[in-house]
């Protein structure tokens, strides 16, 4: 649970300030976006929120790139608030973990 939640701290921290331009910027090598690649990983901690919640998958509204750090936020609380098992939590760590260094 703690690596969980240090991994969406840190990634947070390094997005939170960005403003539109870096979110429309792309990664040496990327075919999306910085903000279409977070957006995906708010996606896949919703929908692993859901497997832990054992309830349907559902897509997460794609709001403003500039509310993509406060929709991590929220998503990362619900999924801690799931109280999911081990494994499922060190997924979406590694899958912070990705982002972060990717982007």
């Amino acid at each position: 649970m703690t690596e969980f939640a240090t991994s969406v701290d840190r990634l947070h921290n390094q997005v939170r300030h960005w403003e539109q331009g870096r979110w429309w910027s792309r990664t040496p090598g990327a075919s999306a976006t910085r903000g279409d690649l977070m957006y995906a990983l708010i996606q896949q901690l919703a929908d692993l929120g859901a497997d832990a919640e054992h309830r349907p998958r559902r897509p997460v509204p794609r709001e403003h790139d500039m509310v993509l750090p406060d929709q991590l936020r929220v998503l990362a609380d619900d999924l801690l608030a799931a109280a999911p098992p081990a494994a499922l939590l060190a997924e979406a760590a590694a899958a912070v973990d990705e982002l972060r260094v990717g982007i």
